[in-house]
């Protein structure tokens, strides 16, 4: 896989993909075989990267970053990077698991809490007759501390043989996590994805689509879930706005002054 068409956005480089293209990117990587990693990233995980160069590490050496949430979208157009389509995991996850049905691929859900991979698994079968979804697990809380309990996980996600594994731990360990194993999990595509498989167990409930296109979809997550997100929605994401403020004027600057990008 090569990502000569991405863009920058605050020091990420996102592709510009739409919908239809990331499907057929997890195609490819899947006929490739080799470990391949692909990740969202939202206002929240564009904060962490700027605070955590690890994580910035990793995901400039992602196969594929997909824009997730329509702040992100916003900003590219404000850089005049416009991206084609936002692919949140929450949508792409049930895209491709139509395109997965019908070409029998084998899919792994892995994380989330007690109960909800194998509620996820029921809800994709049922909408995707032929959907082969080989395994499911959701590991107890700090497995990503015990050596033991990763062993177990990788050796269980190796005996399934999945061409596709969904992660469901959360930012920035989905990241760190896969990076970690990936070459010892040896699957040919890996993805967080949030909490996409809560969506589909019905433990959590997206928000309207009018609330999604208008930018609105965390205040949504934020009533359902305020002890665990009022940190994250109203002190940690806040500054990528003044971030986007300044990357603004900065271009603006340099245009002005007659330098190139």
């Amino acid at each position: 896989m090569t990502r000569e068409s991405g863009v920058e956005l605050l020091g990420v480089r996102v592709d510009a993909v739409t919908m239809a293209g990331a499907i057929a990117a997890f195609q490819q990587m899947i006929k490739i075989g080799r470990p391949c990693l692909v990740f969202n990233v939202n206002v929240d995980i564009c904060m962490q990267i700027r605070r955590d160069p690890e994580l910035a590490m990793i995901f400039r050496s992602a196969d594929l970053v997909l824009v997730d949430g329509t702040p992100m979208t916003w900003a590219a157009r404000l850089l005049k990077s416009p991206l084609p389509d936002r692919v949140s995991g929450s949508d792409f996850v049930p895209a491709f698991c139509r395109v997965a049905a019908k070409a029998g691929y084998r899919l792994f859900l892995l994380g989330a809490g007690p109960g909800v991979a194998q509620g996820a698994k029921i809800a994709l079968e049922e909408m995707n007759p032929g959907l082969r979804i080989v395994d499911t697990y959701s590991p107890p809380y700090g497995f990503e501390q015990d050596e033991t309990e990763n062993e177990r996980i990788v050796d269980r996600v190796k005996r399934a043989d999945p061409d596709v594994l969904f992660t469901a731990f959360g930012a920035p360990k989905d990241q760190k996590w896969l990076y970690r194993f990936r070459n010892d999990l040896g699957v040919p595509v890996s993805m967080g994805v949030g909490s996409s498989l809560d969506y589909l167990a019905g433990r959590l409930r997206r928000a309207p689509h009018w609330m999604q296109t208008c930018g609105l979809e965390w205040t949504y997550r934020l009533v359902q879930e305020p002890g665990h997100l009022w940190r994250r929605y109203l002190v940690k994401d806040p500054p990528f706005f003044y971030n986007l403020l300044i990357e603004i004027f900065r271009r603006r600057s340099r245009v002005g002054s007659g330098d190139s990008e």
